[in-house]
C-alpha cells in the first residue's frame, strides 16, 4: 500500500461533500440522494478503484471529475425504487415479470382511500362492533360465482395450499399425472401438495386420463379429489382427461370433495374477445366442484390475491384454519379487489374499465389507430429533435406492422391476438442496442424483438400516453 498511486486517491468525506454538491447543483435539494446514500457510493468506488490498482499494477487513478460522476451517479441508482413504473410494450397483457394485471381506476381510488388514513376493515360502522375482515370481497365473489361461501388468501398457490392442507393433511388427495404441472418460479404442483402434509395419488398417464383411473385409486384413505388447470402448459393430440361432471358425480359417489384450481379466475367469456374458451369459475361450480381456487392478478384482472369459493360447509372449515390467519389479505389488496369486482356487476363496465378486459377486448382497428397516432408521435418528437441536434440524431426507420400479442400470466398459452405494432429500426445499430436504451430510460420501455427491428405493440400501450413513449424512444436515440 506504498504505491504512490493509493496516496493519491482521495478521503471519503472531502469526496462526499463535492458529490453532494454536484447533486445539490442539478436540481432541487429535495431530489438528491440522502447523504448515507452518498457515503456508501464514495466508499464503494473507491473500494473498486483499490482493487484495480492492486490487480492491475499498470492500472492508473481516476481522473478527479469521473470518479464523481461515477459516486453521484451509484448514488442516485441506490436512491431509486427497485419497484418503478414501466411501459409494457411486449404484447403480453398479463405479464408476471411486470405485475400482471394493470389495476383499474376505481381500484387505485379505491387504494389511495384505503392507503391515506384509518378504514373499516375489521369494523362495522353501523353496528359499532368487531366485523370480518374482506367482507366486501366474499359477497361480491358468492354474488358473481353463485358460490355458497368464499374467502381470500394472499395468492393462487396459498389458496390452493389452504385448500389441500385443510381438507386432505395427512391423507390421499388424488389428481391426473397430466395436471402435475410447474408454474412460474418453478414451483411445482407436488412439491405445494407436499407442504401441505397430503400425500400425492398420481392416476392416469402424462397424456391420458379415465374416471376409471381415478375410481379404482380411491381408498379409505383419499381426503378429496383434485382438478387442476394446466396453466400454460397444453397437451395436443392424442389426449384425454375426465370431464368435471364425471368427476364430480364419482366424488359425490365416494362422499368426497371436489376441489379445483381453475388457475386464471375468469369471470367472463373469453370467447368474446377472439381467443379460446376460458372456463369461469362460475362453470366450475355449476359443473359439481365443491371448492374452487383461482388467482385474482390475472383474467379477473385485479391485486395478487388467491380466491377460494365453493360450498359452505367445505369453506368455512378453511376460514376456521390458523393457517387462513397466516395467508389472508391485506387492506389494500381487499380495498383494490372489492372495487375490481364491483366492476362486474355489469359485464359490459368490466370489459371497458378494467384494464386487462379492455385490452383483451380491444378491436384491431383501435389498435390500428393507437399504433398509427404513436408512429406519428416519434416521427415529430424526431423531426423537432433533429431540427436543433446539430445532425446528434442517427436515422429511426418508424413504420406501424401487423403483430401478435398474448394473454400471458399462465392463461391460454396457445392463444394469439392480432394486433398492430410501430417496428423501429435503427441505422447502424442493432435492434439489441436499441432495445436495451429504451429499457434503461425513464421511465423504461419494455419492448419485444422481431426480426431485428423492436416492436411497441398497440395493445398493451393503450393506456399510455403517446407523446411520453414518443419522448422516450427520442431519448434513447439521442442519448447513442
Amino acid at each position: 500500500m506504498n504505491d504512490v498511486r493509493f496516496r493519491a486517491l482521495p478521503a471519503v468525506e472531502p469526496l462526499v461533500e463535492r458529490a453532494l454538491a454536484a447533486l445539490a447543483a442539478d436540481g432541487p435539494a429535495g431530489d438528491a440522494p440522502p447523504r448515507a446514500l452518498v457515503v456508501e457510493a464514495a466508499r464503494a468506488i473507491l473500494a473498486a478503484e483499490r482493487a484495480a490498482l492492486t490487480t492491475d499494477p499498470a492500472a492508473a487513478v481516476e481522473a478527479e471529475g469521473d470518479r464523481l460522476q461515477r459516486i453521484v451517479e451509484r448514488a442516485r441508482s441506490l436512491a431509486r425504487p427497485r419497484q418503478e413504473r414501466v411501459i409494457n410494450a411486449t404484447g403480453v397483457v398479463l405479464h408476471t415479470n411486470l405485475g400482471r394485471a394493470p389495476l383499474s381506476k376505481a381500484a387505485r381510488r379505491a387504494l389511495d382511500e384505503a392507503a391515506r388514513g384509518y378504514l373499516s376493515l375489521e369494523y362495522d360502522v353501523a353496528e359499532g362492533t368487531r366485523s370480518k375482515r374482506a367482507l366486501g370481497v366474499e359477497d361480491w365473489l358468492v354474488r358473481l360465482t353463485g358460490a355458497e361461501a368464499a374467502l381470500a388468501v394472499n395468492n393462487g398457490a396459498a389458496a390452493l395450499l389452504l385448500a389441500v392442507w385443510v381438507l386432505g393433511q395427512g391423507r390421499e388427495v388424488i389428481v391426473s399425472r397430466g395436471e402435475l404441472i410447474e408454474i412460474g418460479g418453478s414451483f411445482r404442483l407436488p412439491d405445494i401438495l407436499a407442504r401441505a402434509g397430503a400425500k400425492l395419488v398420481e392416476v392416469g398417464t402424462t397424456n391420458r386420463t379415465r374416471i376409471d383411473d381415478y375410481r379404482r385409486a380411491i381408498t379409505p384413505q383419499t381426503a378429496l379429489l383434485l382438478r387442476v388447470h394446466p396453466s400454460n402448459f397444453r397437451l395436443i393430440g392424442f389426449s384425454e382427461r375426465p370431464a368435471r361432471e364425471e368427476l364430480a358425480a364419482l366424488a359425490r359417489e365416494a362422499k368426497l370433495p371436489l376441489v379445483e384450481d381453475v388457475g386464471s379466475g375468469a369471470l367472463v367469456a373469453t370467447e368474446d374477445f377472439g381467443i379460446e374458451h376460458e372456463p369461469t369459475v362460475a362453470e366450475s361450480l355449476t359443473g359439481g366442484a365443491d371448492v374452487v381456487t383461482f388467482s385474482g392478478d390475472k383474467l379477473l384482472g385485479g391485486p395478487q390475491a388467491g380466491l377460494i369459493v365453493g360450498r359452505r360447509e367445505w369453506i368455512a372449515r378453511l376460514e376456521r384454519d390458523p393457517l387462513a390467519r397466516a395467508l389472508r389479505v391485506d387492506k389494500l389488496t381487499i380495498a383494490a379487489l372489492e372495487a375490481t369486482l364491483a366492476a362486474y356487476a355489469d359485464p359490459a363496465v368490466a370489459r371497458r374499465d378494467i384494464p386487462a378486459l379492455a385490452q383483451l377486448a380491444a378491436p384491431a382497428g383501435a389498435l390500428a389507430d393507437i399504433a398509427a397516432a404513436l408512429a406519428r408521435a416519434i416521427r415529430e418528437a424526431l423531426d423537432e429533435a433533429a431540427s436543433g441536434a446539430s445532425g446528434a440524431i442517427r436515422g429511426l426507420e418508424v413504420e406501424v406492422v401487423p403483430a401478435a400479442s398474448e394473454v400471458g400470466g399462465g392463461a391460454l398459452p396457445g392463444a394469439s391476438l392480432p394486433t398492430s405494432a410501430v417496428a423501429l429500426t435503427w441505422t447502424g445499430r442493432t435492434a439489441s442496442a436499441l432495445e436495451r436504451r429504451l429499457r434503461l430510460g425513464r421511465p423504461p420501455i419494455v419492448a419485444r424483438i422481431r426480426e431485428d427491428r423492436v416492436l411497441l405493440d398497440a395493445r398493451t400501450l393503450m393506456f399510455e400516453d403517446p407523446s411520453e413513449v414518443a419522448r422516450l424512444v427520442r431519448a434513447a436515440v439521442i442519448g447513442a
